[in-house]
């Protein structure tokens, strides 16, 4: 959800982004990661609400930039459902 609201979608679920509207998107999220990239890391001791450890958003994003970037290319939407357990888009 969290990365569908750094592209500047409402993160509604189900959701889409047009065709027309993914290099915006794309533009604003890699704006976003390059920002994350400029601040501090997190402690090696920092932790995720379940436990697990911290992961930087460049890290978490790839997935979704790489996705963004297939999409516009092929010139097609993208949708999510939020059938997904994890809450991941696509």
């Amino acid at each position: 959800m969290r990365l569908l609201k750094l592209m500047g979608h409402s993160g509604t679920v189900p959701g889409a982004l047009l065709a027309a509207d993914l290099q915006a998107a794309l533009e604003r999220l890699e704006a976003v990661v390059e920002a994350d990239k400029q601040s501090p890391e997190p402690e090696a001791s920092a932790q995720r609400e379940n436990g697990g450890p911290a992961v930087s958003l460049s890290h978490r994003d790839l997935p979704m930039i790489e996705s963004l970037k297939a999409a516009a290319t092929a010139i097609c939407d993208v949708t999510w459902d939020g059938s997904n357990k994890s809450n991941a888009p696509m």
